[in-house]
């Protein structure tokens, strides 16, 4: 059985604009990435667009309304907040990145794939019920995990290793005991989130933020002393990863110096646990990831791991 890759041109549709660091760039160096021969098995599936209903069912019916009613000039993206931007085209990215992330937990829940990778943009983890935030639209990952409800799961874990915290995962997650958070993250660094002392009604959220500086030695400490155990006491029934390669030495939106090693690394446990705790079941979506070569490094070596699984 192989592993499922998640995709649609309509992301590249987003336009953010000629500076931007979320730009359409980076999904051409996710995709380049996976083109190598080693690749091939990979099962290339359209990531299709969510349905409005999925969308409502984890975001407050205002802001839901106010993004599909926003029309913008054909020329120019508008301001959602300081940093999000919507054009003509990002609707529709929205839209395939929470439906891939959907479509993606299907595969593997089916099982026609024994792992998935979503690489789609914009990404979801800092979306707010009520707001866009952080290059966010949509929260693609707790969407994710709301429809892996539908098909009759319980207990379902996201782990984060962006080096922004994912505040809004966390905070669609927090008060609910059957749902887990684990992050790895810059702090202090945006969005300002991500102490310790934020747990969730039940431990169910698990931050481990690290110094700016940190590097390799930090970086696994915190997962293998920290998230990885609370995780595996967790005993998920499907693991979903945001998988946002920024924390990589050479991103130039925060100071973390996480080798490619590091990824290599952290996917092997976290398939190793998906493989003890839920049958193997494990989604990954593309968060973050700014610099060129060390998002497709991170990328290549993410799914190269998964396909060990």
């Amino acid at each position: 059985m192989s592993v499922a890759l998640f995709t649609h041109s309509d992301c590249l549709d987003h336009d953010t604009g000629p500076h931007h660091p979320e730009r359409p760039a980076r999904m051409r160096a996710a995709i380049g990435a996976l083109e190598a021969p080693e690749f091939q098995s990979l099962l290339r599936e359209t990531a299709p667009e969510a349905p409005e209903s999925a969308i409502r069912a984890v975001h407050d019916g205002a802001y839901v309304d106010r993004i599909f009613g926003l029309e913008a000039p054909a020329d120019e993206p508008v301001h959602l907040d300081a940093d999000t931007l919507f054009s003509a085209g990002s609707l529709k990215a929205a839209l395939r990145s929470a439906g891939g992330a959907m479509r993606a937990v299907d595969s593997v829940l089916e099982g026609w794939a024994r792992a998935a990778f979503v690489a789609t943009r914009p990404p979801g983890h800092h979306a707010e019920v009520d707001r866009a935030m952080g290059f966010c639209i949509f929260a693609n990952a707790a969407i994710a995990a709301h429809h892996a409800r539908a098909h009759g799961l319980r207990r379902i874990a996201v782990v984060d290793f962006d080096v922004h915290h994912g505040n809004g995962t966390q905070s669609l997650f927090e008060n609910d005991a059957d749902l887990f958070y684990g992050s790895s993250h810059q702090y202090p660094c945006y969005p300002g989130t991500g102490a310790a002392s934020e747990r969730g009604v039940a431990g169910n959220i698990v931050n481990a933020p690290l110094a700016p500086g940190a590097g390799s030695e930090e970086f696994r400490a915190a997962w293998s002393g920290t998230i990885l155990p609370e995780l595996d006491r967790f005993a998920p029934e499907l693991l979903i990863v945001s998988a946002g390669f920024d924390a990589h030495k050479l991103d130039p939106l925060a100071q973390l110096r996480v080798e490619t090693e590091d990824f290599t690394w952290l996917t092997d446990e976290l398939v190793h646990l998906a493989d003890r705790r839920c049958a193997g079941k494990i989604v990954s979506l593309l968060e973050g990831g700014y610099d060129l070569r060390g998002l497709a490094e991170g990328v290549e070596v993410h799914v190269r791991g998964l396909m060990r699984a």
